[in-house]
């Protein structure tokens, strides 16, 4: 007999809309997660069966002290620093913003956004990018790349294998996961 199903995930993903005041909190930079619930049966390859929301998750991610100091330095040394992200561009942007990052209030959602011209150009054109799928990180370094830069890249996660792999010089956190650790050419040691 089947129960149900409970998810938690971004609402959009999810098929819900975020509550308005709830949209401020991503207009800061808070990241929302929903909880709900469905008796359906979950189909990976087919669309979402109605979910019944149970509760918002309201996240706020804390700024290291040296953020703004660190990237004033790339700023400095003529490096470009851009945040792909797989969170919603909104409080993507206001987190960066936040953390002293030039031209943080170009950003773009990902979401859709799958032909190589259109990864191109937005490779070229943005500073933020949210709602990165882990295809699409790996995309961004090679239009990056093809576009006469070198690459390092930071992660921490399994999302983040793909891109770590292809750029030219692949940084993992050591309080990250053990993948993103292993395809990595450095692993920082203090997180």
């Amino acid at each position: 007999q089947n129960a149900g199903t409970f998810v938690i995930g971004a609402p959009e993903r999810l098929g819900a809309s975020v509550p308005p005041h709830l949209e401020r909190d991503e207009q800061t930079g808070k990241r929302l997660l929903l909880a709900g619930y469905t008796k359906e049966p979950l189909d990976q390859n087919g669309p979402l069966p109605h979910i019944q929301e149970l509760a918002y998750i309201v996240i706020s991610d804390s700024i290291r002290p040296n953020a703004a100091e660190t990237l004033a330095y790339f700023q400095r040394e003529g490096v470009d620093v851009k945040v792909i992200s797989g969170d919603n561009p909104t409080a993507v942007c206001a987190i960066a913003k936040r953390a002293g990052l030039a031209h943080a209030s170009s950003f773009i959602d990902m979401t859709g956004i799958d032909t190589p011209e259109e990864i191109a150009r937005a490779a070229r054109t943005y500073t933020v990018f949210g709602r990165v799928t882990p295809a699409q990180k790996k995309q961004l370094v090679q239009a990056l790349q093809a576009q006469g830069h070198s690459v390092a890249m930071t992660g921490d996660g399994v999302n983040d294998i793909l891109a770590l792999r292809e750029a030219d010089c692949s940084i993992a956190i050591a309080e990250g996961s053990d993948a993103a650790r292993q395809v990595s050419q450095l692993v920082l040691l203090h997180s």
